[in-house]
């Protein structure tokens, strides 16, 4: 069973985990922008604080004997998540539209307090 705060420490990690792989597609495309050399530093520094916070919340949970196991989509609406805990497996139901509206808010967030 997992608890209220751990449940938000997981929900933070795979925000996380989510920015990062948007992001990383996304930074292909940055080289045909007119002013890459002023976005890609922007987003290598942004890349880097989300790792980090990405790997310290990882480490954080793994104490806790918590980890993502997997992602399962079940259709173009939800996705599960599962979960390994010290106790047994859970599954996580997550609506993919609050996901990325989560993902752009902690994003946002990011680069409006300088981390990026």
């Amino acid at each position: 069973m997992i608890k209220a705060d751990e449940r938000k420490l997981l929900h933070k990690y795979l925000l996380l985990e989510l920015a990062i792989k948007s992001l990383q597609v996304d930074y292909d495309k940055l080289e045909q922008f007119k002013m890459n050399k002023v976005f890609i530093p922007m987003m290598d520094k942004l890349l880097n604080n989300l790792r980090q916070d990405f790997f310290n919340l990882k480490g954080e949970l793994a104490k806790k004997h918590i980890r993502a196991v997997g992602w399962q989509p079940i259709d173009e609406y939800f996705s599960d998540i599962q979960v390994a805990t010290a106790g047994n497996d859970v599954v996580l139901r997550y609506a993919n539209q609050a996901l990325k509206s989560q993902v752009e808010k902690l994003l946002i967030n990011y680069i409006t307090n300088g981390k990026c």
